[in-house]
């Protein structure tokens, strides 16, 4: 057998890499401007006009144990007279009119308005959680960017071998094996 030169092999075209930004351009979700200037709504937030703000002055006032205190006392009041009638509808009417609506219309009051600070809080906490992930997203967004410039200078520095590479080869020929 005898040694023949191999022909050189044909030497590819090179291929065009696109840079990062090319392919990707990060686009920031309307909201988060607007959200800049938003607070998480709270329940004082809903009353509107004169009227809401008047309700809920009453509820405030109302909504309180105190006034749940009071209003027993004033049901207790007519309660001598209710049981002196020995009358059971009169009786049934003071205990249905007088001391439950007296009596559970605050207590109820208090119980939402316990609900409607809870609920706040849950809403302001939401709202912080929100905020914290929306920072971590722009944080791995410019982590992500970071890492687009450096691939982008890894690909260059590699096509720059590459190309080196290619013209060592046309100088020197192909490798034997």
């Amino acid at each position: 057998m005898t040694d023949q030169p191999v022909p050189p092999a044909p030497i590819p075209a090179p291929v065009q890499i696109p840079r990062v930004e090319e392919l990707f351009q990060h686009v920031p979700h309307p909201r988060i401007a607007e959200r800049k200037h938003d607070r998480p709504v709270k329940v004082k937030d809903e009353s509107v006009g004169v009227n809401g703000k008047v309700a809920l002055i009453i509820t405030a006032v109302v909504g309180t144990m105190w006034a749940a205190y009071i209003f027993a006392l004033i049901a207790l009041i007519s309660l001598p007279s209710a049981i002196s009638s020995h009358n059971a509808t009169i009786l049934v009417a003071w205990i249905s009119s007088n001391f439950i609506q007296l009596v559970l219309l605050p207590i109820i009051i208090v119980g939402q308005n316990i609900q409607g600070k809870a609920s706040d809080k849950r809403s302001e906490q939401t709202y912080n959680d929100a905020e914290a992930i929306l920072s971590e997203c722009l944080q791995l967004q410019q982590h992500l960017q970071a890492q687009d410039t450096v691939l982008d200078d890894v690909v260059a520095h590699v096509k720059q071998h590459h190309e080196e590479l290619q013209r060592l080869a046309k100088r020197v020929g192909p490798a034997t094996a």
